[in-house]
């Protein structure tokens, strides 16, 4: 008895210690499913604008294999534009003020724009840099009034959704000084729309895949070279990433499954009565850091 005596507070605190590991287990778990339940991990997420550039192709495992791209590119002779200091100061400041006066428009005219002029700014796109230059890009342009008035469904269908359940309330609440919401009328009303596809994998002759390096980065850079070309030829425009239309777009503009859609862009001429936000850029200070 005297043993069982002196080893019964041991016995409790034993116990108590087990009782706090089980309750702080069952706590945790509780804290995980509420939390799961009220903030979705980065609801806003689409598929479609992941990278897929780390992550190597399933059917290409294992050994490497040729990947079409010719083994001996002819290497040429080069000679770049050489300008005085003065006239390059003088065309780094125009280029700036043009780009400068670039705003997303949203309320876009339906006034023709020559076909010529969105096949040089495509073309203009074209030449941006891309992983092993395997070019990861497809520029879907769309003038068709029906098909743009399809488009504008399928997008306003699920605007409404990541507005009211999958953006979140912090997100929505930012977008509200800019006066945004899922109607897109300019879908309608834009002569022209350029919806942007990354291709993440191309094929090779024999049928397998072909890895597109960094096809993300690369068909972004494009979309900036393509949007400082519109802006250049007196175009405007909007970036627009309408999250997860990415499959039904595929398959209402007939594209493969390689291809993911990354932006969409109306293009047009202002209406009349247009306006912006009142917005500012941030000083060159506060961008650059020269070390």
């Amino acid at each position: 008895m005297a043993l069982f005596s002196s080893l019964t507070p041991v016995f409790i605190a034993i116990i108590c210690v087990l009782i706090g590991v089980i309750m702080k287990k069952t706590n945790g778990e509780k804290e995980k499913r509420d939390t799961k339940s009220k903030h979705p991990s980065r609801p806003w997420v689409d598929e479609d604008l992941k990278d897929g550039t780390d992550h190597p192709l399933e059917e290409e495992e294992g050994e490497e294999e040729w990947q079409g791209l010719e083994e001996n590119v002819a290497h040429v002779p080069f000679t770049g534009e050489r300008y005085s200091e003065a006239e390059m100061i003088k065309r780094s400041q125009t280029f700036y003020e043009l780009l400068n006066k670039r705003r997303s428009v949203r309320f876009l005219s339906d006034e023709p724009v020559p076909r010529e002029v969105i096949d040089n700014v495509i073309r203009t796109a074209g030449t941006s840099p891309s992983g092993a230059h395997t070019e990861p890009w497809t520029f879907v342009v769309v003038q068709d009034p029906n098909l743009k008035h399809k488009i504008r469904e399928i997008v306003e269908e699920e605007e409404e959704i990541n507005y009211k359940k999958r953006m979140g309330d912090r997100w929505v609440n930012d977008l509200k000084r800019l006066r945004t919401n899922w109607i897109k009328e300019y879908l309608d009303t834009a002569p022209y729309l350029i919806l942007i596809f990354k291709q993440v994998y191309g094929r090779l002759p024999n049928g397998k895949k072909k890895t597109h390096y960094y096809n993300e980065i690369s068909v972004s850079i494009a979309c900036g070279i393509l949007l400082a070309a519109l802006q250049n030829a007196g175009l405007y425009t909007v970036t627009s990433t309408p999250l997860n239309c990415g499959p039904q777009l595929r398959v209402l503009l007939q594209r493969p499954a390689n291809e993911k859609l990354l932006l969409l862009l109306p293009v047009g001429y202002p209406k009349k009565d247009a306006t912006v936000p009142a917005l500012t850029r941030k000083p060159l200070e506060d961008i650059m850091v020269v070390m």
